[in-house]
């Protein structure tokens, strides 16, 4: 049997791996993008259906879930992210990364859990971040939204486990994909948070340019498909075995210091 599979945001980075990865294991892939007319060669993936979707419309996420039809795999992957001072990020700024990173990701999974369920089979991959786990300075936006996405699938695995319906999440470290060129940055000019701001930017440049590639998440993401109990939570990337044992094993200050030095945060 053929399974269906949905990977949003396939045309870069995490979701065009995942979405090419499937397909060499001989999965029907759909991958979603905002605009497939305007998909350049280059970011296709020769044998996957690109869907439109826009996570800022509800309309579009219905939308693309009738075009998709049965589908028992979700790797809801598509998301931004951004950047600042808490105290100087725009609400509207703020509405707009959960309504992309957590409620668009939410309606749609909402909408093809039914099928899944009836069907007595599903896997729902949400695409986290280990600052979900270990927080960081400046992303405190992003964070949330990433924690959020983690909390859906966490608490909701016991709900639909017993119809064969697994949810799961994949916090990736670090990674090589250049995310940080489209990374939305706020801050005020004269802002006293420039200095440390300053600091976190360039220290993440520096780990993102030596970071895991896009493809060894995807390897993580479809072990976690292909489980037949897939695990809550899977972590790859940032030496993730050991800094999830210290986290465990340490005070919470320490975690919290870690992280402070690794970007050079006094």
């Amino acid at each position: 049997m053929i399974r269906t599979a949905l990977v949003t945001g396939a045309s870069s980075g995490i979701g065009l791996e995942v979405a090419r990865e499937l397909v060499s294991r001989g999965y029907r892939v759909l991958g979603t993008t905002r605009n497939p007319d305007a998909l350049q060669q280059s970011s296709r993936v020769p044998g996957v259906e690109y869907v439109t979707l826009d996570l800022t419309d509800r309309a579009s996420i219905e939308a693309c879930a009738r075009a998709a039809g049965d589908v028992d795999i979700l790797v809801n992957n598509a998301g931004e992210s951004q950047m600042g001072p808490l105290e100087e990020l725009p609400l509207d700024a703020i509405d707009r990364l959960f309504q992309v990173n957590v409620l668009g990701a939410v309606q749609l999974t909402q909408l093809l859990l039914p099928g899944m369920r009836e069907r007595g089979y599903g896997r729902v991959v949400m695409v986290g971040s280990m600052l979900a786990s270990f927080p960081l300075a400046f992303r405190s936006s992003y964070v949330a939204t990433k924690c959020a996405l983690k909390g859906f699938a966490s608490a909701a695995r016991r709900e639909l486990s017993p119809f064969g319906v697994w949810l799961t999440t994949v916090e990736p470290g670090t990674i090589a994909t250049g995310i940080g060129d489209r990374r939305t940055r706020y801050i005020a000019d004269g802002s006293p948070y420039t200095g440390d701001y300053t600091t976190v930017s360039k220290a993440m440049q520096r780990n993102e340019d030596r970071g895991i590639k896009a493809s060894a998440v995807a390897d993580v993401v479809v072990k976690a498909v292909e489980a037949d109990k897939p695990k809550p939570l899977y972590a790859v990337g940032n030496m993730a075995p050991l800094v999830f044992t210290v986290r465990r094993l340490a005070p919470r200050a320490f975690t919290e210091k870690m992280m402070a030095r690794f970007h050079r945060l006094r």
